[in-house]
């Protein structure tokens, strides 16, 4: 999609040129003909008065009905369902990198949806008539390349968890001037009456929370190990499925 609008140049054509600045409950539209600007705000994700609001705008920007709608939005959480969706009621859609973005938040005194929009309307024009270099535009993965993403970032994720309840173990120990391996032999080590660096029983509540820091560390262990798993199969099913094409080329 990205390459098609590079090829294009929108100045001077009747197109309504939209932005959308999303948040969990309410959705703030800004539409533009190149010379006027309207802004409105709808219900999250409520597509009927988001479309009645695109009839709208190209009613009262003196824009055709049938004139071609080029809306953005900025990379965040909602990821590129929105995306597809406006993609699939015939709305050509852009994400920009938030990083990109020309707005020095930090010297604006109060952050509104209305000057991000605006904001936004300004550099989807300049984007589309030829400033490549204003914004940077976001590359939608298909629903298997992000599905793909979801397993590695899962991993990476329990990874870090994994880190996170070792050290937190540790730390509970060193606070009592404790130094321990933390391996399968450690809930054994809990068993036998271990002692603080003064030579005092360790307290009963401490030991019930090491003992919960180190089932949920085991629970991670086994995820990891679960999704380790599951990536050999992955490769080997993808090994398997390129030899039966080479076998079937070669016959």
């Amino acid at each position: 999609m990205t390459t098609i609008l590079q090829s294009k140049d929108y100045s001077g054509k009747a197109v309504l040129y939209m932005a959308m600045e999303l948040s969990n409950a309410k959705w703030k539209l800004g539409f533009s003909n190149g010379s006027r600007d309207r802004s409105v705000t709808i219900a999250a994700a409520d597509w009927k008065p988001f479309s009645h609001q695109i009839g709208l705008a190209k009613e009262k920007l003196h824009l055709p009905e049938d004139c071609p709608v080029i809306c953005c939005y900025e990379a965040g959480r909602d990821g590129f369902w929105i995306h597809r969706m406006l993609e699939e009621i015939g709305i050509t859609n852009l994400i920009f990198d938030s990083s990109s973005i020309e707005v020095n938040r930090r010297k604006r005194r109060a952050k509104t949806d209305k000057v991000d929009v605006k904001a936004l309307l300004r550099l989807l024009q300049r984007y589309l008539n030829g400033e490549r270099k204003a914004v940077s535009v976001v590359q939608v993965p298909t629903l298997d390349e992000e599905d793909q993403r979801r397993f590695n970032r899962e991993r990476e994720r329990l990874i870090k968890e994994h880190s996170a309840h070792i050290a937190r173990i540790k730390s509970l120990l060193i606070q009592h001037g404790v130094r321990t391996p933390i391996d399968r032999k450690f809930p054994e080590w809990l068993e036998a009456t271990p002692r603080d660096g003064l030579g005092n029983e360790l307290g009963p509540n401490l030991k019930t929370e090491l003992v919960r820091e180190y089932e949920r560390l085991q629970l991670v262990k086994r995820q990891i190990k679960e999704l380790h798993q599951e990536q050999k199969r992955r490769i080997k099913e993808e090994e398997t499925k390129a030899m039966k094409q080479i076998i079937t080329l070669m016959q």
